[in-house]
C-alpha cells in the first residue's frame, strides 16, 4: 500500500531525477539541447521542472554507444543476460512503491492502477530473461541431401524504441526485456511527457547494465524519433503510440529498409448479448472502461449490446460510472479515476463528445468539463450512437463509453468489425457455442470471453489492421526482435 510518506517520498525523488540523456552508461547533459520540455503534473497543473530536449547529435553519441556495446552483449551466453535483467528486475522490485507513486504524479494515474503496472514490469523482464534460454529452431538435419541444415537464432542488432505517455514503465519494460533478452543493444526514446520513471529506472540500471546496452535519449518525435528512425547505425525501430506516430516511423524506416514493430491505436468492441451475465459485464467495464482514465488502446469503450437488454445495462453502466471516486492520487488510494494527460487531450476527448452529442448521441452521464484544477473529464455514457460515426470508430482515449444495439448476430459481428483498428475486443454470453462462433469472426488481435482487458506476460499482445503488426510479451516477442540465419554444411563423399 502506498501512503502518504510514499507520495512525499516520490516527490522529492522526483526533485533529484537526473534531468539528462543517459548515453553509455551515464547521464550526460554534453552536446546542447534544443530548448527544454516542460513536465506537468496533470491533476493539479504544477510544474514538475524541465527535461532537456534532444538533437539528432544525441542520437548519434547514443547509437554510437550501443554499437559499441553490441558485440559484447550479444556474445553472451543467454544465461548471462538473464542473470543482468533479474538483477534489474530485483531492482524494481525493491523500489515498487516509489515508483507507482511517481507514475501516478507525472501521469495521473490513480495509484492502484499504477501499483498494479510496476510489478508488470519486472515480470516482464523475468519471464524474457527464461524464455531467451528456451528459444526454439527447427531441429538440425539433412534437408538437401549431403548437406546438414541448422538455424541460428541472432539478435537484429541496435533497436530503437519509443514507448507512450500511456504507460511510461510498463511500455518501456515491454520493449526493453524481449530486446535485451535476445541479445540487441538499444537507443530509447520515452513520451516528453511522462519520463520520470524511465529515468528512475536509469538510475537503477546503471550499476547493473553494461555500458551502451541500454541508452535513453529524451525529446520529441518530431526530432529525437524521426533522427531514431532515419539512422543507418539502428537496424529496427519499435513503437507504442498512435497511428498517426506509427506511419511517420514506418515511413522514416523505408529509406534505410529498417524492420518497424508497430503497436498502436484500438477502438475494442464490446460485444454483449441477451444472455449475458449484465452485472459480471457492468462491473468489469467500469474498470477496463475507466481504467487509467480511458488512456488504454484495448479500453473496453465501445459496447454493441442487444436491444433487448440495452436500457437495463445503459441503467447499470451509468450507476457504476457515476459512483466512481474522481479526484487527485495524491489524495489516496480512493481515488478511482484521475485526469487525462494534458489539456489537449481533454479538450480534444470533449470535442469528440460533443460533436456526438451534436450527430445525436444522448449524454447519460458526464459529457461536460468539470470547473476544478487539472485536466479531469468526468466518467461519461453515450446511448444512440449511429454505426459508422466518429464516436462509433474513432478512438476517444478518454474516459468515454459509448453503447450502439444491435438485434442479430450477424449485426453485431458486422458492427464490431466496422472498425480500422484490430487490437482488441470481447464478447459476453452465457451460450459457449454462440461464444465460438463469435471469438472466431472478431477480426482482432485479442478476444475475450466474459472478461476484458486481461493480460498475461506469456500471452502476445498484437493487432490487426491499423492497430499495427508488431507482438508484445510472450515468446513471440523474441522472435520479433531475432533473426534467423540458415547454416548448411557440406558433410562431403564418404571415405571408407
Amino acid at each position: 500500500m502506498i501512503t502518504k510518506d510514499t507520495l512525499n517520498e516520490a516527490a522529492d525523488r522526483i526533485a533529484r531525477v537526473p534531468r539528462a540523456h543517459f548515453i553509455d552508461g551515464a547521464f550526460t547533459t554534453a552536446g546542447g539541447d534544443a530548448g527544454t520540455i516542460a513536465l506537468i503534473n496533470p491533476a493539479n497543473e504544477a510544474s514538475l521542472g524541465t527535461i532537456p530536449s534532444g538533437t539528432p547529435a544525441h542520437v548519434d553519441a547514443a547509437v554510437a554507444a550501443a554499437r559499441r556495446a553490441l558485440p559484447g552483449w550479444a556474445g553472451r551466453t543467454p544465461a548471462d543476460r538473464a542473470e543482468v535483467l533479474h538483477a534489474l528486475a530485483d531492482a524494481v522490485d525493491a523500489n515498487v512503491d516509489l515508483l507507482a507513486a511517481i507514475e501516478a504524479i507525472n501521469g495521473g494515474k490513480p495509484l492502484a492502477a499504477a501499483s498494479d503496472e510496476i510489478p508488470v514490469v519486472s515480470d516482464s523482464l523475468r519471464f524474457m530473461a527464461g524464455a531467451a534460454r528456451t528459444a526454439q529452431a527447427p531441429a538440425a538435419g539433412q534437408y538437401a541431401e549431403g548437406h546438414l541444415s541448422y538455424i541460428r537464432r541472432e539478435p537484429v542488432g541496435v533497436v530503437g524504441a519509443i514507448t507512450p505517455w500511456n504507460y511510461p514503465l510498463m511500455m518501456a519494460a515491454w520493449k526493453i526485456a524481449p530486446i535485451l533478452a535476445a541479445g540487441n543493444t538499444m537507443v530509447l526514446k520515452p513520451s516528453q511527457l511522462t519520463p520520470l520513471t524511465t529515468l528512475v529506472l536509469m538510475e537503477l540500471a546503471a550499476d547493473i547494465l553494461p555500458a551502451g546496452v541500454l541508452n535513453v535519449v529524451l525529446g520529441t518525435g518530431s526530432i529525437v524519433g524521426d533522427a531514431m528512425s532515419h539512422h543507418p547505425g539502428i537496424d529496427m525501430m519499435a513503437l507504442t503510440g498512435s497511428v498517426r506516430s506509427g506511419q511517420s516511423v514506418a515511413e522514416a524506416a523505408a529509406a534505410t529498409v529498417k524492420r518497424v514493430h508497430l503497436e498502436l491505436g484500438g477502438k475494442a468492441p464490446v460485444v454483449i448479448f441477451d444472455d449475458a451475465d449484465l452485472d459480471a459485464a457492468v462491473e468489469t467495464l467500469a474498470v477496463a472502461g475507466y481504467v487509467n482514465a480511458g488512456q488504454e488502446c484495448g479500453a473496453a469503450t465501445r459496447v454493441i449490446c442487444h436491444e433487448d437488454v440495452h436500457d437495463e445495462f445503459a441503467a447499470k453502466l451509468v450507476r457504476a460510472a457515476e459512483a466512481l471516486t474522481i479526484g487527485d492520487p495524491a489524495e489516496g488510494e480512493s481515488v478511482e479515476l484521475g485526469p487525462v494527460i494534458s489539456a489537449a487531450q481533454r479538450d480534444r476527448v470533449a470535442a469528440m463528445v460533443d460533436r456526438a452529442r451534436r450527430d445525436g448521441a444522448k449524454v447519460l452521464t458526464g459529457g461536460q468539463v468539470p470547473d476544478r484544477s487539472g485536466f479531469f473529464y468526468p466518467p461519461t455514457v453515450i446511448t444512440d450512437v449511429a454505426a459508422g460515426s466518429e464516436m462509433a470508430r474513432e478512438e476517444v482515449f478518454g474516459p468515454v463509453i459509448s453503447v450502439e444495439k444491435f438485434a442479430t448476430e450477424s449485426e453485431a459481428i458486422a458492427k464490431a468489425n466496422d472498425v480500422v483498428y484490430g487490437l482488441a475486443s470481447s464478447v459476453w454470453t452465457a451460450d459457449p457455442g454462440r461464444m465460438l462462433r463469435v471469438v472466431e469472426q472478431l477480426d482482432f488481435g485479442t478476444v475475450w470471453a466474459n472478461s476484458h482487458l486481461a493480460v498475461a506476460t506469456e500471452m502476445p499482445w498484437v493487432g490487426f489492421g491499423h492497430s499495427g503488426y508488431g507482438r508484445d510479451n510472450g515468446t513471440y516477442a523474441l522472435d520479433d526482435y531475432t533473426r534467423t540465419k540458415h547454416v548448411m554444411l557440406a558433410m562431403g563423399a564418404a571415405r571408407d
